[in-house]
């Protein structure tokens, strides 16, 4: 497998005072599953954000593509960003308008400003809207405006905003943290067989560890803006989780063991 996205030692400071990130390198390969965990403030949101370049690291190096991403002009980083699907953790939905109209709003990278501005897709666009619906189980509710919808059918409506942009990578930032148990389960197994079945990359922020023991081929601790762990989900251990979670870890150590004896 070929490595679509490296980090080289970035950073990210904001004042004098604080640093989100500190020297971060890793790569990810194509079609690869990658959580990033950690606890809150960690700067997983940050890093995330630093790759597609809604905000610019301070120091180091972003491949992604065999591209630099820190040396983009605006009109070239608009290109990048639609192989960059990005979903977010409350979703940013238009709320008054219908789920296929914000589905659509993922080719608005691909159009002039006047096209866009009027809201005018083809339709090949809007067929691969319908179709990408209908594979997130979302057919019955294309016309329905978004604020109609449960907070799961909404985060499935910011997947498929993201896939009609024909990504390569998603970059989803915490998309489970606001769904119960059972609607994180349907984001969660969406998101992993798009990433078996379509070989898009998947780089996801989590919280809980034992969702990404379970779905990742690799997990990245993150601890106070600093890479403390990449491995496989197998060498995780608890010993990892108290480095990554500090005071945190031993609520989430319980869940490991109870994970590993099951």
């Amino acid at each position: 497998m070929t490595t679509l996205l490296q980090l080289n030692n970035v950073s990210k400071q904001y004042g004098k005072d604080t640093l989100a990130l500190s020297d971060v390198s890793f790569s990810v390969k194509e079609g690869e599953f990658v959580s990033v965990i950690g606890p809150s403030g960690a700067g997983k949101s940050t890093l995330l954000r630093c790759i597609n370049r809604m905000i610019d690291s301070t120091s180091g190096e972003i491949m992604f593509n065999d591209v630099k991403v820190m040396d983009l002009k605006k009109s070239e980083l608009r290109k990048l960003r639609t192989k960059i699907g990005m979903i977010f953790q409350h979703y940013n939905l238009v709320n008054r308008l219908s789920v296929i109209e914000n589905v659509l709003h993922g080719r608005l990278g691909y159009k002039s400003m006047i096209t866009g501005a009027l809201g005018i897709y083809t339709e090949e666009e809007k067929r691969q809207a319908l179709h990408i619906l209908s594979l997130l189980g979302l057919e019955d509710q294309v016309y329905k405006r978004c604020d109609q919808l449960s907070g799961g059918q909404k985060q499935r409506v910011g997947i498929a905003r993201a896939l009609i942009q024909n990504p390569k990578m998603l970059l989803c930032d915490e998309p489970i943290a606001s769904l119960d148990p059972n609607a994180s389960k349907v984001i969660m197994d969406h998101l992993k067989n798009i990433s078996s079945s379509m070989g898009i990359t998947v780089l996801i922020n989590l919280h809980q560890v034992d969702v990404a023991l379970k779905y990742s081929d690799r997990i990245i601790g993150v601890s106070k803006g600093e890479v403390v762990f990449n491995g496989s989900p197998k060498e995780m251990t608890n010993k990892e989780i108290q480095g990554i979670y500090g005071s945190e870890a031993s609520d989430l150590m319980i869940d490991i063991g109870e994970k590993n004896a099951g």
